[in-house]
């Protein structure tokens, strides 16, 4: 960047101020137009493709500089902000009239991924969480906000792992770190997540900020005073809506790791990336913005404790039964905007006339949702009820003070009603006499001067004038008015009457302008008196948003009520995967049991590929998650244990990201599971050990499935291809073996989508290779030495070249007639008799 010393006085404060924000594009106000320059404007230019142009042209350095409109900025800042930058908006502070030099910028807001109040990349059902991230000798202190709608929470951290997992949860895009951190999770929270990363280290400790975190644990204080600093700094405003910090720790819920969480796809497709295809997806029948975030929050933290599980279990019930009800209840929730974040616009001062009507719209609901669940209230939802209070006072404030058209903008009048304020209602009076007079005063001029077409028109820069054209000048009276200006076919003039009327007119419509703006931050600041209010209630109606969607899908589906229990027994008959059948179709899905009682720990899977063991298991994670959310589940009847955690390893997603194998995946997966996991936990095993040769799979396999039994006692599914693991089942008293079943009909396999007792007979993976569409050349040559490495013969290395002869010669009209005949032999409906029978039969013919 070229030396100051060389440069105009704008373009040093525009250094001044650029040298404290080094890691933002700054929006530098010049006049109607933000611009950009040096790196700045070259890297904005190319993102958002815009013009790039240079100041100071002929110099000897031009500066690269590229701008956007003002009132089109929002637009720009969001693209930029998507896509993970910071912008700086630096504005004037000060009138230019009045200034004296240089007018006075200075940057009002820091936007930042983590930062954003509204704009295309605040998603209405998904939070947008700004975490923080601290570290000490022992432990992490983790902290996280969501700036628009308020929620402020902090955790204490013993893991990398579990720092990981909450923001992966959280889906953050952006982590302050307010001490220093390893450099390994700095690495892996970067190639996993792809975080921007910010940083603070100052710690203001001012009245409201300790009030704020006066709840919490001194260990998680100084994170979250840091993170409220880092908002200060880069807001530069209000923060009257954020709500008191919680603490929680992340065992106090069903815990589920990011892996885990990635495989299951509870919230994102592993093929696509969206929520389609998800558990997220089929649960979300919620009707408003609010209640769409708390489904996520409750998928993310599904319950253990067994008490909360089923007070939400019996609202969901009362809501199933009371169809009508809910009916009611949905079409009144349609008409309630998003009540956190309006909140969060109030105190932010961003919020608009419109913003407020939406607020009124909302609080109008209120005593029809009361009236349905008071109606249907049998004691599961006295607590709720109190969240749901009306706010007739609110209602009442902008029924009478805010225009049921008012604009978008706030600072050009018609914002406010008629009859809210005196002073107000006298400006309109006069605006309105005023065009009445201007119209009085123009038939006047036109009798007095015998012009016709004499008009008293406006405009911004001349204000009022009557207008004669050059035709008709001739017939104006000498001195009659006053020039103003002068058009290619008219002259404009004035007299000392327009004049008087002018100043009126628009000295009432100024004051009135600045006195409606007046009026509109008196009404804004005592909604903002309500924000602690208004937040409760969205809570409240929110919760009530999600029970409806959990009873408006079970009854969709076909859910039932699952039991829980203390005893370690897990009994789902006819269960279903509530994803694929919501594909499939109920009467296309084929559904499956799992029984394990009190002493039986693992059921070890065998079964061919592509017969349904991974959907089994994947069905009995999400049936765990749907039931300890609440929610009702798919099955006939169901009867669980509370879980503590669940882990996973299904399917073989290599963590390329990371650079790090299948097997490496797989190993450390399995590695979290055996430290952590209690006889409370969930294991899903698929097919472990197979990214490593066969026999060091197959030991592997066998040792982790006996440490599991010996040791951890968790309900474990374990499927394999290894059909030497399952004589376990006589070793392991705790181990079961359940195959899926599959038959096979004259030469081809039917795959059942059942689960049997018992191991697999065989794995039929040249089938499934042939329904896959590979060669029959290729196959045949799979089958043979298929058959000869089970009869333990040494299999030839390469395929002959010749093609094999034929078991019977084709010129032989006897063994043609042999073959025909055994080829139309139906050998699974035969007995053993009859097939002796048949084959003694056959062969007296063919000698």
């Amino acid at each position: 960047m070229p030396q100051k010393t060389k440069h105009t006085p704008m373009m040093e404060q525009y250094f001044g101020i650029k040298a404290s924000y080094p890691d933002a594009f700054l929006f530098y106000r010049l006049g109607d137009f933000y611009e950009l320059f040096y790196e700045d404007a070259l890297e904005v230019a190319q993102l958002l493709e815009l013009t790039l142009t240079s100041r100071n042209k002929n110099a000897e350095d031009p500066i690269p500089m590229c701008g956007v409109p003002y009132h089109a900025a929002a637009g720009y800042i969001d693209t930029l902000v998507e896509q993970g930058y910071k912008v700086a908006i630096c504005e004037q502070v000060e009138d230019p009239k009045t200034a004296k030099g240089m007018v006075k910028r200075e940057v009002v807001q820091l936007i930042t991924p983590g930062t954003v109040m509204e704009g295309k990349s605040l998603s209405a059902k998904e939070n947008n969480y700004l975490a923080a991230l601290a570290y000490t000798d022992t432990s992490y202190q983790f902290a996280y906000v969501d700036l628009s709608t308020g929620e402020l929470k902090a955790t204490e951290l013993t893991e990398e792992a579990s720092i990981l997992n909450e923001l992966a949860a959280l889906q953050s895009k952006e982590l302050v770190l307010t001490s220093e951190i390893p450099a390994s999770v700095i690495e892996q929270l970067e190639k996993r997540l792809g975080l921007l990363f910010s940083e603070e280290k100052e710690q203001l400790e001012t009245t409201e900020f300790l009030f704020l975190t006066k709840e919490l644990p001194e260990n998680l204080k100084n994170v979250t005073l840091k993170l409220l600093t880092y908002l200060n700094k880069t807001q530069k405003r209000s923060l009257d809506h954020l709500q008191p910090a919680l603490s929680y720790q992340v065992d106090h819920f069903l815990s589920i790791d990011y892996y885990s969480k990635f495989n299951l796809e509870l919230i994102q497709s592993i093929r696509t990336g969206k929520k389609q295809g998800t558990l997220l997806w089929l649960l979300d029948e919620t009707k408003t913005a609010m209640g769409g975030r708390l489904l996520k929050q409750w998928i993310d933290r599904p319950l253990i404790q067994q008490k909360q599980i089923e007070a939400r279990q019996n609202q969901v019930e009362s809501l199933l039964k009371a169809f009508f009800e809910r009916a009611d209840l949905q079409e009144v929730l349609k008409k309630v905007y998003d009540l956190e974040r309006l909140a969060g616009r109030v105190a932010f001062g961003s919020v608009n006339g419109r913003d407020l009507l939406q607020l009124k719209t909302s609080l109008q609901q209120v005593p029809f949702i009361q009236t349905i669940l008071t109606g249907i209230n049998e004691g599961q939802w006295t607590a709720l009820l109190k969240q749901i209070t009306p706010l007739e006072d609110l209602v009442a404030l902008i029924e009478r003070g805010i225009h049921e058209e008012a604009p978008l903008q706030i600072t050009e009048g018609n914002v406010i009603k008629t009859g809210y304020n005196a002073q107000l209602d006298q400006y309109r009076e006069a605006m309105h006499s005023g065009k009445k007079w201007l119209a009085e005063l123009e038939a006047k001029e036109r009798a007095a001067t015998g012009i016709k077409n004499l008009k008293i028109g406006f405009n911004r820069v001349f204000g009022y004038y009557i207008e004669i054209t050059k035709a008709n000048l001739v017939n104006l009276p000498e001195g009659r008015y006053e020039r103003k200006q002068t058009l290619a076919n008219a002259e404009r003039f004035i007299n000392p009457e327009l004049k008087e009327i002018e100043t009126l007119i628009l000295e009432a419509e100024e004051k009135s302008v600045d006195l409606e703006y007046q009026l509109f931050l008196e009404i804004r600041e005592e909604v903002k008196k309500s924000i602690t209010r208004l937040q409760k209630l969205a809570h409240g109606i929110s919760t009530l948003d999600v029970l409806q969607s959990f009873a408006t899908i079970s009854e969709k589906y076909q859910y039932v009520r699952p039991t829980f229990n203390q005893s370690h027994t897990l009994k789902i008959i006819d269960g279903r995967h509530p994803v694929v059948e919501k594909v499939l179709g109920h009467q296309e899905y084929i559904p499956n049991s799992i029984e394990m009682d009190a002493k039986t720990f693992i059921l070890l899977i065998t079964g061919p590929n592509m017969s349904g063991k991974s959907t089994y298991m994947r069905q009995l994670a999400l049936t765990v998650i749907m039931a300890q959310m609440g929610c009702f589940i798919p099955a006939k009847s169901a009867e669980l244990p509370v879980f503590d955690r669940i882990f996973t390893r299904i399917g073989a997603s290599d963590d390329l990201i990371a650079g790090q194998s299948t097997f490496m995946v797989e190993m450390m997966e399995a590695n979290q599971a055996l430290q952590q996991a209690t006889p409370d936990s969930l294991i899903l095993f698929d097919e472990l050990g197979r990214g490593t040769a066969t026999y060091d799979g197959m030991a592997l396999a066998q040792a982790i499935i006996e440490y599991i039994h010996q040791n951890v006692q968790a309900k474990t599914l374990f499927s394999t291809h290894y059909h030497e693991l399952t004589p376990l089942e006589k070793e392991l008293t705790h181990l079961r073996n359940i195959h899926v079943g599959a038959v096979e009909q004259e030469g081809e396999v039917v795959f059942l989508h059942k689960m049997m007792a018992g191991p697999a007979d065989k794995s039929y993976g040249i089938h499934v290779a042939k329904i896959a569409g590979l060669p029959k050349k290729l196959l045949e040559r799979a089958d043979y030495l298929l058959v000869a490495l089970e009869n333990g013969e040494q299999a030839p290395k390469v395929a002959p070249e010749v093609e094999q002869l034929s078991l019977f010669s084709e010129s032989n009209e006897v063994e043609r007639e042999v073959l025909g005949e055994l080829k139309a032999l139906n050998v699974l409906e035969m007995t053993p008799m009859d097939a002796l029978n048949a084959l003694h039969q056959l062969q007296k013919k063919v000698k």
